[in-house]
């Protein structure tokens, strides 16, 4: 299916120098808010106190939210769960203040506003509970890396699963950047949403590699900045097909799934937008600049062949 077609190739190789210059300027500013702000990391990594309670109608998350900042709490959630009667309040820990006391005070407080409310349940998350979940979602990461290398290099080649690594990567730190300078609450389903944006972005470059192995083998008399061109340039309407409709479903968990998902739609969306520009702009000049050739091709394909016979 396609939208539209573009007749003439698009030179986006010609301006390889000048994007893949934007990109790195990106990164390192990335880098820099990771490593001066850090991450604004949420009660999943930090621990704190879940305190679940319920309403006998539906319930006003903005009142609970006022009587929490009343009593002088920061760096709270406040969220529906199952039904707009449960209400499940977030609240990080504190050394100096007795956990119990504090959901002990803070359901009198609510009783206070509305006298049918029903405490559900309370949790205490220690923050060694919290170091493991964030060990645990960087070794995730890491394996998640680890295995698109080995799959786009048993694919294509070497020079192709370098340059799709670079440029997701980049995708990845200008997420997790964003989050640093803004302070956004860097949460598990925030992490959820970079390892799908890491798939997500991969897939984009494995879709137009694949265009260019092609053309390797179809346009012979052609340098390999144009065939590159040519591979973005057919594929364009796919690619605005595709993210135009992702990007829709992620916008409506942004502003209609509450407070659960805005975060993660928000990651998801910086992904989304990232991952196109580094899929065409960083990834194909980087594999450009590698030095593939038709040569390294038609090798891994003799072997493919090969390796086919019985």
């Amino acid at each position: 299916m396609e939208l539209f077609k573009i007749k003439r190739d698009i030179p986006f190789m010609r301006y390889g120098r000048v994007t893949t210059t934007i990109s790195l300027v990106t990164f390192i500013l990335a880098i820099l808010a990771l490593s001066f702000k850090g991450l604004n990391l949420g009660l999943d990594f930090t621990g704190g106190i879940q305190i679940e309670v319920g309403y006998s109608q539906p319930a006003n998350l903005d009142t609970v939210r006022k009587i929490l900042e009343d009593q002088k709490l920061t760096e709270f959630s406040v969220q529906n769960i199952g039904s707009v009667k449960e209400v499940l309040i977030r609240l990080p820990m504190k050394p100096e203040t007795n956990n119990a006391r504090l959901s002990e005070m803070v359901l009198a407080k609510l009783k206070e506003q509305d006298a049918g409310v029903v405490l559900r349940s309370v949790e205490f998350v220690g923050p060694q509970v919290g170091q493991e979940l964030f060990e645990s979602g960087g070794l995730a990461l890491m394996l998640v890396v680890a295995g698109i290398m080995a799959y786009l290099a048993v694919r294509f080649e070497w020079r192709f699963a370098l340059a799709a690594i670079i440029a997701n990567m980049h995708d990845i730190v200008i997420i997790l950047g964003m989050f640093a300078f803004f302070q956004w609450e860097f949460t598990l389903p925030v992490l959820a949403g970079v390892l799908a944006i890491l798939g997500y972005s991969v897939n984009e470059s494995v879709v137009v590699f694949d265009r260019v192995r092609e053309n390797f083998h179809l346009m012979r008399n052609t340098s390999v900045a144009d065939m590159i061109d040519n591979a973005i340039t057919v594929t364009m309407s796919r690619t605005v097909i595709t993210h135009f409709m992702t990007q829709l479903m992620v916008l409506a968990m942004f502003f209609f799934g509450g407070e659960a998902l805005h975060n993660f739609a928000l990651a998801l969306t910086i992904g989304i937008v990232f991952g196109i520009y580094s899929s065409v702009l960083v990834a194909s000049p980087i594999l450009l600049w590698l030095g593939v050739s038709r040569q390294d091709l038609m090798v891994k394909k003799e072997s493919a062949e090969i390796d086919d016979l019985p």
